[in-house]
């Protein structure tokens, strides 16, 4: 999603822009996704938010509820007027879809699984694992939580992993029998656990679910998306739960896994003319809804930082990129590591949701 995003962003501001990616081909991937208004802002410049639209579960709000009762704990309408862009839940496959709709093909170049990075002489030579070379003026790399730029840059760092796991389904609402798990996004808060569901279609056809749960640490050394899940397993995790959530588990006939594995802020996002975005330099654990909608947040700034220096001072463009941007994600993944967000109380949420990263003053 960064990786795609920025391509838009930077193709925007006028400059040549090709995508290396490490898929042989690109699969719609089971899995749901929250478009916030601080990212549906971005997707609104680079074109592509009517698209979205189209297809989207619009949630008249963040509801948070008790496990088993379904005491609603807080609750936060979000019409478009609150933060000045709609608040949109989807299938992480329709966004990818929307996002490459407007990216020319030829710039997009699959099977491409970075190796190294050499820069020279104010050039980057990129090798690929299929002994192909490629050269840019300068690399961003999004290449996720396994980011081989970030160990280029910053050395290799060992992931944390405090015990927990998610698992995600997306699956037809037919198979409900008729349960409507309402107008919102919802989050269910348990005594150690949660699990937070949402319709991924504007005609509530499809639905998504994603949960935190304890895991013993054994398995918790596996970082994958898609590592199949036992749906007995994942039943039993949550039973007990309100009807809703029980409801929407015996329908639920697959399941994937994932150790949910967290990484300290770095030091530094840039070398040079390489420098990270999104995952590759603040990997966020799912509990805000923040991972895409950063990356997204990043691809713009990146862009207005570079449009500024009109492509020459590069690396001081990404050190005011990376000033700007640290502060707030990290405070993103402090909060986001704690999972006390909207818990309770009453706390501001505009400086999340009302970041503009288009109209924002830079650093």
């Amino acid at each position: 999603m960064g990786g795609l995003t920025v391509a838009a962003t930077l193709r925007l501001a006028g400059f040549h822009v090709d995508v290396y990616e490490q898929a042989a081909r690109l699969a719609r991937v089971g899995a749901g996704i929250q478009m916030m208004p601080n990212s549906m802002k971005v997707l609104r410049r680079i074109g592509i938010e009517a698209r979205v639209r189209d297809t989207s579960f619009e949630p008249y709000s963040h509801l948070n509820r008790t496990w088993d009762t379904g005491d609603v704990v807080r609750e936060l309408p979000m019409p478009e007027s609150l933060f000045g862009a709609p608040y949109l839940c989807m299938h992480r496959g329709d966004l990818h879809e929307a996002l490459l709709s407007i990216l020319p093909p030829e710039i997009v170049h699959l099977g491409k699984k970075l190796t190294g990075l050499d820069e020279r002489a104010g050039q980057v030579t990129l090798s690929f694992e299929d002994g192909t070379t490629a050269q840019a003026d300068a690399v961003v790399a999004s290449d996720g939580v396994h980011s081989l730029a970030r160990e280029i840059i910053v050395g290799p760092d060992t992931p944390i992993h405090k015990g927990r796991i998610a698992y995600r389904s997306v699956f037809s609402s037919a198979l409900l029998g008729g349960l409507d798990i309402g107008p919102s996004r919802t989050k269910w808060w348990g005594i150690d656990r949660h699990i937070v569901i949402y319709y991924t279609r504007r005609d509530r056809s499809e639905l998504y679910f994603v949960t935190s749960v304890p895991e013993p640490a054994e398995w918790v050394t596996k970082e994958s998306w898609s590592a199949t899940g036992d749906v007995r397993e994942l039943r039993e995790a949550y039973k007990g739960f309100h009807p809703h959530v029980t409801g929407v588990l015996n329908a639920c006939p697959d399941c994937h896994k994932w150790a949910i594995l967290e990484r300290e802020p770095l030091p530094r996002w840039s070398d040079g003319r390489v420098v990270l975005l999104g995952d590759a330099c603040h990997p966020m654990t799912p509990y805000m809804a923040q991972g895409a909608a950063t990356a997204m947040e990043d691809a713009a700034v990146l862009a207005r930082c570079l449009t500024e220096v009109e492509g020459e001072d590069i690396p001081g463009a990404f050190a005011r990129y990376e000033a700007h941007r640290k502060p707030r994600t990290s405070r993103i993944q402090a909060i986001s590591s704690a999972n006390t967000w909207m818990k309770g109380g009453d706390e501001d949420t505009s400086w999340l949701y009302g970041y503009d990263a288009w109209n924002v003053p830079l650093s």
